[in-house]
């Protein structure tokens, strides 16, 4: 027997024995449908120019229009229609002649993907009728004029976000009449906070501006004595910025019939962001080597890296947590998610998941680096996405977690979250997905301990409150810093906050309990420092403070250690070592200073001019030693921006950006980068050499597109220095 293979079989893939369909994960296939699908034979006399022909179809989609204005969507850089899901939208569609509702008959297709099929959604028959109903797919007629029909459209409130093909059909006695693809009349559908029955819906008006519309942000860093803060162009409504974010989707392999879902939606996103384990969007980098790549610090915002992925479909280098924070932020933003960046000071990356750090001492009470696995990270970044969670009991809708930062694996593969914020706070780490990490982050105890020679292993210390200080993000309508740490637990020592403890430990976030006989600290003295600002290149001093209470006289052995560190807490070197004896009389203080000069850490100095001091002492008298640590960072010099000449849509002017080199040596392939979205489209400039104390300055020329307030945000970035931004807020007036 012979096997005619069509064209058809080889474009589908060959099915397996579990499904009669090959799944459907990319936005980006078609297949058409016919334009005439007979009923049977077709008389010979049959003309379909007879019956009710499409002539045009219009979609209202220009950024001025009805459409684009009433679904906020009126910012994206496309010339196609954007919607919003469960809310109404008008097309006009022209016949060849009147439509007669006595004799004619038509409807509306949408068809998403490859092999549309009406119970996975990707395959939508809209019919005419003369009601819509809140939240479902419907179509009704509002205006009859001449040939035409102008309809409102409904579409579903869970329905699939992506790019929809629109065909209208038209049936006629002996089968149905469709009109032919028409890439102009491709719509894009998006989740709708501003929609009641959307999982992504959020009731107040500001905060929708904000964490929907607004396209730059601040990213807080430093650490949690010292807190800097940088913009960063999240630029979700530039050019083909909604098709790289589709392709992710493609890319994670997600189903289209799951892409109406938030929690499938982040979860899957928050794993193809980083480049571990699927080749994702951004390959992490945390050792200072940035060659064949971009420093980290460099970046200004998302645009850049999401247009190279989709372009390049390989992982973009480098990045750390604002990187991926930042790019998730945009993803969440342009599909219509509510979503804000988040700050986490002294962060805890806990390895074994057991509510504590292990920070191990030496006999001489110092750190010992090869069995201290546990690290406090100055800061890190993740997000938040806004969704209802019908997965979960009540009440632990709202704000939910999502990481993008590769550092532990999930089911697998590098991911996390989304964890409801709510279930963390009250220790409910049972529900789905990360909690456990996602508590340890915010609440793990520190641990100091030591082993003695004879293998017992002895607690010096425990802190219960360095970790998870202060959690922050970018206030609503403004630039300033909106601390959230109540929204992710009580406060410190008080009953909710034990019980929520408790809670956590029972539902399995394991903790290894203390017998108070081993841990008796040494209350009578207490020791704290503090290290003075600086600015990169100067001198400053530590300051070691002790109390003595007790009516004893007392010697502590101290020791300070002074590491460059990563912002990760992992230490790069130790670049101060420095011993003295204490003598402490009873009853009083007593403070001693520790100079650090630049030349000590100068030529180790890492991207955030990070510093990690350790200060130990051990009480002579009684053997106890006394623990402290704290990050602190150097003041780094900003970039000057300043604009001359009107600033007007449509109108050339020019950006100007300064800067004074500050080190005691010649900053060497210095890279600038300047961009700020509907100003210009990111600019950058190599100078070889700027030497010291002298100014450098550019000047660049540009044609802002959209009014109104906008940031130009710009960086600095050479071996020698990292780190170093510039912005400034224009006003850009209508022509």
């Amino acid at each position: 027997s012979e096997t005619m293979t069509t064209n058809e079989d080889k474009r589908n893939p060959p099915l397996n024995g579990r499904r009669a369909f090959p799944s459907d994960s990319s936005n980006d296939e078609e297949n058409e449908v016919p334009e005439m699908e007979a009923f049977g034979l077709i008389p010979r006399g049959f003309n379909p120019k007879d019956y009710l022909r499409v002539v045009n179809i219009h979609m209202f989609k220009e950024p001025h229009e009805v459409n684009k204005q009433q679904h906020h969507t009126d910012k994206y850089y496309s010339p196609k229609l954007i919607v919003r899901r469960g809310q109404p939208f008008q097309i006009q569609i022209e016949f060849n002649r009147p439509y007669n509702p006595e004799v004619d008959q038509f409807w509306l297709e949408y068809l998403i993907g490859r092999y549309p099929q009406q119970n996975k959604g990707t395959y939508i028959p809209v019919l005419i009728s003369n009601v819509l109903k809140p939240g479902e797919w419907g179509a009704k007629i509002i205006h009859k004029e001449n040939n035409s029909v102008r309809l409102s459209v409904m579409s579903s409130a869970t329905c699939i976000i992506g790019k929809f093909r629109l065909y209208v059909a038209v049936l006629t006695p002996f089968g149905i009449l469709r009109t032919q693809r028409n890439a102009a009349t491709d719509t894009y559908i998006l989740f709708n906070p501003w929609c009641q029955q959307d999982a992504v819906y959020l009731d107040d008006d500001k905060e929708r501006e904000e964490y929907v519309l607004n396209d730059v942000g601040i990213v807080f860093h430093g650490n949690i004595n010292d807190i800097r803060l940088r913009s960063w162009s999240y630029g979700q409504f530039e050019e083909n910025i909604l098709d790289a974010c589709l392709f992710l989707m493609n890319k994670a392999e997600l189903e289209l019939s799951g892409r109406g879902n938030p929690i499938k939606i982040c979860r899957v996103a928050s794993a193809v962001i980083n480049s571990k384990d699927d080749n994702g969007v951004i390959a992490g980098c945390w050792d200072n080597m940035y060659a064949y790549g971009i420093a980290p610090s460099a970046w200004t915002g998302s645009v850049d890296i999401l247009l190279e992925y989709y372009s390049s479909k390989q992982p973009v280098r480098y990045g750390q947590c604002w990187v991926f924070a930042g790019v998730f932020n945009t993803f969440l933003r342009c599909l219509g998610i509510p979503a804000r960046l988040v700050t986490n000071y002294s962060s805890a990356h806990d390895n074994n998941a057991n509510l504590q750090l292990d920070f191990f001492l030496d006999d001489e009470g110092k750190l010992d680096t090869k069995l201290t696995k546990d690290s406090v990270w100055n800061y890190h970044c993740w997000n938040e996405a806004w969704m209802t969670r019908p997965d979960l009991p009540v009440g632990f809708g709202g704000w939910q977690v999502v990481d993008g930062t590769p550092q532990e694996t999930s089911d697998g593969m590098y991911r996390c979250g989304p964890a409801s914020v709510q279930a963390i706070k009250h220790g409910h780490v049972c529900f789905q997905f990360d909690a456990p990490f996602v508590y340890a982050e915010v609440n793990a105890d520190i641990v100091y301990s030591r082993r003695e020679k004879n293998g017992t292993q002895v607690i010096e210390n425990i802190d219960r409150t360095h970790i998870g200080q202060l959690i922050v993000t970018k206030e609503v309508g403004g630039d300033g810093m909106m601390e959230i740490t109540e929204e992710y637990k009580f406060q410190e020592g008080s009953e909710e906050e034990r019980l929520a403890l408790e809670t956590a430990v029972m539902y399995g976030v394991k903790k290894q309990t203390i017998q108070d006989t081993m841990y008796q600290p040494q209350t009578d003295v207490d020791m704290d420092f503090q290290v003075q600002k600086a600015i990169l290149g100067s001198d400053f001093k530590v300051t070691i403070t002790f109390r003595n209470k007790s009516r004893n006289y007392y010697t502590a052995t101290t020791y300070l250690s002074g590491n460059i560190v990563f912002y990760t807490g992992v230490t790069k070197n130790e670049f101060k070592k420095h011993s003295f004896s204490a003598k402490l009389e009873p009853s009083s203080s007593s403070a001693f200073d520790v100079v650090i000069k630049s030349s000590e850490y100068l030529s180790d100095l890492l991207d955030q001019a990070s510093f990690h001091f350790f200060v130990t002492a051990r009480i002579n008298e009684t053997g106890k030693i006394l623990a402290k640590q704290k990050a602190t960072v150097l003041e780094i010099p900003a970039l000057r921006i300043k604009t001359k000449g009107e600033t007007v849509a449509g109108k050339e002017m020019t950006v100007t950006v300064e800067f004074t080199n500050p080190l005691k040596q010649t900053l060497e392939n210095v890279t600038l980068r300047l961009e700020g979205p509907g100003v210009l489209r990111t600019t950058k400039k190599e100078f070889r050499q700027i030497p010291v104390n002298s100014t450098l300055i550019w000047d660049v020329k540009c044609i802002p597109n959209r009014p109104g307030l906008r940031k130009l945000i710009a960086s600095l970035n050479c071996d020698a220095l990292r780190h170093v931004y510039g912005e400034l807020n224009v006003q850009i007036q209508k022509p």
